[in-house]
C-alpha cells in the first residue's frame, strides 16, 4: 500500500514488573495511538488492548506466582474509561502515566508504526508482543481463538466490512458494573443491534456459557438484537460437548457460523450495515 495512504501511529507496551531489582517483566497490554508529524492529532483514536482471558492471566501467574491478579483484572476498565474522555483530558492523563503508575506497572518507550487499518494493527501488535505464545516442535503456534480471529478478520476485510464493524464492545451496561467481558464484533442496522463473539468449540464450554448469559442480559435491555457465535469448526453430531453448546445457543437464538459459512455470512451482512 502506498505510504501516503497509511495511518501514522505510535504504540507503547505496558509491562508488569514485580521485581525492579531483577529487571524482569511480562507484557500485559499495548496502547496504540494515531499521530500526525510525530505528535498526537487533534482528535486521535487511541485504544489499549489488555490481557483478559484466563490463559493470559495464568501465564503471568506462572512467571510471577505473587502477581496481583485483582490489579490486572481492574486495569482494562480503568484505562478504557480514561481513554473515552475529552481529547485534552486524555492527553494529560497519558502524560502523567509514567509518574503515576505503580512500581509494578511500567510503560515501554513510544515506537512508531505505519498501519493500513487501525484495528488490524492493534490486533497484530497484541498478538505478536503481548498474547500468550504456544510452543511446539515447529516453533510458536497460535491459540485457537487467535487463529479464528485472524481468519475472520481476513474474510471481513476481503468483504469490505471489517472497518464498518464495532470491535471489543463493552457489555457491563447490560450485565453488571465491572463486567470485564467484551463482545468481539458488533453492528447496527434499521434499529437492530448485532453481536458476534468468537467461541471455540474445542476445550471447555465456559466461553459459550458466558456468551449465552450475555445474550440473555442484552435482550432484556435491547428490543431488537441478534447474536452470532463464530466457531473454528461445525458442531459435530455425537460430540456431547458440541451438542451441549448447540442446545445452549438454540435456547438463546444464537446462530453458529463456522469457517465454511463465514464468506457467505459476511457477504450477506455487508448490505445491512449502516
Amino acid at each position: 500500500m502506498p505510504e501516503e495512504t497509511l495511518l501514522n501511529c505510535r504504540y507503547r507496551i505496558l509491562r508488569y514488573v514485580p521485581n525492579l531489582v531483577r529487571d524482569e517483566w511480562v507484557n500485559v497490554a499495548v496502547l496504540l495511538e494515531e499521530v500526525s508529524n510525530g505528535a498526537a492529532r487533534a482528535n486521535p483514536r487511541r485504544e489499549i488492548r489488555f490481557i483478559e482471558e484466563d490463559a493470559e492471566i495464568a501465564r503471568v501467574r506462572r512467571l510471577h506466582p505473587g502477581v496481583d491478579v485483582s490489579l490486572l483484572r481492574s486495569l482494562p476498565g480503568e484505562f478504557e474509561a480514561r481513554l473515552q474522555g475529552p481529547p485534552e483530558q486524555v492527553s494529560t492523563y497519558l502524560e502523567k502515566l509514567d509518574q503515576s503508575l505503580s512500581t509494578t506497572l511500567q510503560f515501554g518507550p513510544n515506537k512508531s508504526v505505519l498501519a493500513d487499518d487501525f484495528d488490524t494493527e492493534l490486533e497484530r501488535l497484541f498478538r505478536e508482543q503481548v498474547a500468550v505464545p504456544r510452543t511446539a516442535r515447529s516453533g510458536v503456534i497460535e491459540t485457537t481463538a487467535q487463529w479464528i480471529r485472524k481468519r475472520i478478520d481476513d474474510v471481513f476485510r476481503r468483504r469490505h466490512i471489517l472497518a464498518r464493524l464495532e470491535k471489543r464492545i463493552r457489555i457491563d451496561e447490560f450485565t453488571e458494573a465491572g463486567d470485564p467481558l467484551k463482545i468481539d464484533y458488533g453492528y447496527r442496522f434499521n434499529g437492530t443491534r448485532g453481536y458476534m463473539q468468537i467461541v471455540p468449540l474445542k476445550g471447555d464450554t465456559t466461553r459459550a456459557k458466558v456468551f449465552a448469559y450475555t445474550a440473555e442480559c442484552i435482550r432484556r435491555r435491547v428490543g431488537h438484537a441478534e447474536f452470532v457465535a463464530l466457531t473454528e469448526t461445525d458442531p459435530v453430531t455425537g460430540n456431547t460437548r458440541h451438542e451441549f453448546v448447540k442446545r445452549l445457543f438454540d435456547d438463546q437464538h444464537i446462530a453458529i457460523v463456522p469457517p465454511g459459512q463465514l464468506d457467505r455470512f459476511a457477504e450477506n451482512l455487508r448490505p445491512r450495515l449502516q
